[in-house]
């Protein structure tokens, strides 16, 4: 058996494994998934006058005996859900496991992918990125505010009457696009205009899995009923909105990254999650409409990527040229946790902005604890402490108690007290919720040991804050003696709104999701970060600001956290660099943010990991934060091309087949493999990964390609941070560039002995290897790390 067939019937056990209870709804026995099918579109019989013909044809053939395609160009009603033609050839289906072997045998079918359910990754923002409007020059100016740039949002959805969308003094729709607006419930053509130039949904994925859209609590339309698409619309080019504010906090004006860039929504995102066949047929169309960029905030398991439908798209996006931006996941702070790893998408990780939103805790011993909050309703009487419960011990049932789960709580436990829950489980406004319902008058919400001191804030539907894990800890510890003595706990939250100009920043987001590359330990991810606390948006109207189907608060705007929110920073940025540079391409672009990024905050000390306090390292935060307006003039940067790509999967050790399943090219690894390793893709990174097998030193290199798109007549001189205990040489040690657009090599290499390390263990060390010539700086990454086999 090959390795890839391995992998795709282990894949395809857990999918089946993982399957819901809502594939009963499907018109199919429950033992049918959705599988996205690859055809070499060249081997289409003349018979059939479309590919979608011959694919309803491959599908009919399952019940013969021969397993050929039968010659009737018209062969029934269709089971197929979508069929792709231009990032991907093929279409998806619903299949059983033994219909799905059935067409992977196939001659003309290259693969047959299960389907993956991903998941969402859930201002003063440009401001804190140094892009201001009043500047003579800068790249909102060089770019135009990216107008004529088109940013494709694969989300929830929009909702199109929101100013942040509105196309006051912009010009004609770009002459290249070719998408459309499609009119549909609640969604009337003229949603659309000069800013938002397209709206498209996709659900078949979705409906064929889960059953008929319960249409009285979604829109079968582009229009968002979640909220999520919105948010992230306007983050990557909202207009400039005064005044906004989420129930009076973070009061100011609100800007997306590229105010003058266009927008074309892409809703695929439905209750039960974003399926892989949707967000593909997502992708197809649009880089088929003409968008430049493409924003993603979803994620889900990570496979190898002839197994990722996402990566397969992103490929078939970047070898036209378009820019994918990816959220890296909220599965922070543990290690191996980033997604959209493959390095032909750009990774983004999210850090803190200069404001928060305190709201502290004060205990009835006096003690004040820091807290997190955006709760904008009537708030505690002032002065008055309240009675203080922690409900795993006394408030309910227990384990669900702690949690706040929904009926777990005793009301005439709770009635008029403050309630300490824990997080986990169900949603942090949810919990706000169940107290509540209970009676509570208040909710003070106690981060995990795994969730570390990050604070989140939420605009929650009763007077609450959130706290750190060690906080939480000082406050059960509270309570539990306050309630031996004569003085029963109390406690009180006061909310002291917005605060400017905090000290550090930014910071590494507690939830953000971290290297290494669990893929491919040879490309660092996340590539950057981003700002993605507590990020000012906009918001539908029917949606609540806590995301509870009981919140009937409405506002324009609403402060959200995630990586969902950090990527749509980056995607407007691409659309800035984009303008300003029509030449570069997608990996010039995620070159100059990379080698332009920053690691020190704003006090001038390396950035802290918000889960821990300490300092923050390359896993958390790539090559850095983005800093947009160094990115517009980098000086030099790292190319690539798609055959770059195929050679880098080469040297990963994928076969012919599995190459062709990502990139549809039908690959010659000879001369890859002669020519080196996965570490020599020319990525702005360099990062190796040792097997200490009992050699006193192990070596390695790396060949790296600089084009200069800086001054010509420039001289570049190296200078070199070496990872402790590293031996790390450069030669040359001077590049001379004669003309814009040369390109020069250089050649990194890189010698460690072997260090005692437990079975199983291993050793990171990073430093970085920097290029300058007086005016520009440019920086990449160098990680060592040392595993010891089991």
């Amino acid at each position: 058996m090959g390795l890839s067939s391995f992998f795709f019937i282990i894949f395809l056990a857990i999918l089946l494994s993982l399957s819901s209870s809502s594939s009963a709804a499907s018109s199919f026995s429950s033992d049918h998934k959705t599988f996205i099918v690859q055809v070499q579109p060249e081997a289409k019989p003349s018979i059939f006058p479309t590919h979608a013909h011959w694919y309803d044809s491959t599908l009919s053939s399952l019940s013969s005996s021969s397993g050929s395609p039968s010659p009737s160009p018209s062969p029934g009603p269709t089971r197929i859900l979508h069929t792709y033609s231009t990032v991907f050839h093929g279409f998806s289906a619903k299949l059983s496991p033994s219909e799905a072997i059935r067409i992977q045998s196939l001659s003309h079918v290259l693969a047959v992918i299960p389907e993956q359910v991903r998941h969402l990754h859930t201002t003063r923002s440009p401001q804190f990125l140094g892009l201001k409007t009043g500047d003579s020059a800068g790249l909102l100016k060089e770019s135009d505010f990216g107008s004529d740039l088109v940013i494709g949002v694969i989300d929830t959805g929009i909702w199109p009457e929101r100013q942040s969308f509105n196309d006051r003094d912009l010009g004609p729709v770009p002459s290249k696009w070719k998408g459309e607006c499609v009119a549909s419930k609640a969604f009337p053509s003229t949603s659309c205009n000069r800013k938002l130039i397209g709206a498209r949904f996709f659900s078949n994925g979705y409906e064929s899995t889960s059953g008929k859209m319960n249409e009285t609590t979604e829109y079968r339309s582009p229009r968002d009923s979640d909220g999520h698409g919105t948010h992230t619309a306007s983050i990557a080019a909202g207009r400039y909105v005064f005044p906004a504010s989420t129930l009076g906090y973070a009061r100011g004006v609100a800007a997306g990254m590229a105010p003058k860039a266009r927008l074309a929504t892409y809703k695929v995102c439905w209750d039960s999650g974003c399926y892989d066949s949707d967000i593909l047929a997502a992708f197809d169309a649009a880089v088929a409409d003409g968008v430049d960029v493409i924003s993603l905030s979803v994620g889900g398991v990570v496979v190898p990527y002839y197994l990722d439908a996402i990566a397969i798209a992103a490929f078939g996006a970047e070898e036209t040229g378009v820019f994918v931006s990816a959220s890296a996941g909220n599965g922070g702070p543990g290690g191996l946790t980033v997604t959209n790893i493959a390095p032909w998408v750009t990774t983004v990780g999210a850090g803190t902005i200069d404001r928060d939103f305190p709201a502290d805790v004060k205990l009835g011993n006096g003690k004040m604890i820091s807290g997190v909050s955006l709760y904008g309703g009537p708030g505690l009487t002032p002065g008055r402490m309240y009675p203080l419960i922690y409900a795993g011990t006394e408030g309910g049932d227990g384990y669900s108690a702690s949690l706040c789960m929904e009926g777990s709580l005793d009301p005439s436990l709770v009635k008029g007290k403050i309630v300490l829950c824990d997080r986990g489980i169900n949603l942090r406004a949810a919990k706000g919720e169940v107290v509540k319902k209970a009676g509570g008058v208040g909710m003070i919400l106690a981060n995990g040991v795994f969730d570390g001191e990050g604070l989140i804030a939420d605009c929650h539907v009763l007077p609450a804050t959130a706290v750190g894990a060690s906080d939480g800890d000082e406050i059960r510890k509270y309570i539990e003696v306050a309630s031996k003595s004569k003085s029963p706990p109390t406690a009180t939250v006061i909310f002291k709104g917005t605060r400017l100009g905090v000290r550090p920043a930014p910071v590494v987001a507690s939830f953000s999701a971290r290297g290494p590359n669990p893929v491919s330990p040879e490309i660092l991810k996340p590539d950057v970060i981003a700002p993605g606390l507590n990020i000012l948006a906009a918001w539908p109207d029917n949606v609540g600001p806590s995301g509870e189907a009981s919140d009937k608060r409405k506002t324009e705007f609403n402060i959200l956290s995630g990586t969902s929110m950090a990527c749509p920073h980056v995607s407007g940025l691409a659309a800035l660099l984009k303008a300003a540079h029509p030449e570069w391409s997608p990996a010039a672009i995620r070159s100059a943010l990379m080698t332009t990024a920053y690691t020190v905050d704003n006090r001038g000390e390396t950035m802290l990991d918000e889960s821990s306090g300490n300092s923050s390292t390359v896993m958390d935060y790539g090559a850095g934060h983005v800093h947009p307006q160094k990115a517009m003039d980098p000086g030099l940067i790292y190319d690539l091309t798609p055959y770059d790509y195929v050679d880098f999967l080469c040297n990963s050790n994928y076969t012919l087949n599995n190459i062709q399943v990502v990139t549809r090219k039908k690959a010659d690894c000879s001369g890859a493999k002669r020519a080196g390793h996965t570490g020599n893709l020319n990525y702005p990174s360099l990062s190796v990964a040792f097997q200490q097998y009992g050699k006193p030193k192990m070596s390695t290199h790396f060949i790296r390609t600089v084009t200069n798109v800086g001054d010509s007549d420039s001289v570049y001189r190296v200078s070199v941070r070496p990872p402790g205990g590293v031996s790390v040489t450069v030669r040359p040690e001077k590049l001379a560039f004669r003309r814009i657009g040369q390109k020069l090599n250089f050649l990194v290499r890189v010698q460690v002995r072997t260090v005692k390390l437990e079975p199983g263990g291993s050793s990171m060390r990073s430093g970085s290897v920097t290029w300058s010539d007086g005016k520009h700086t440019v920086t990449s990454p160098l990680v060592v790390t040392l595993q010891q086999p089991l």
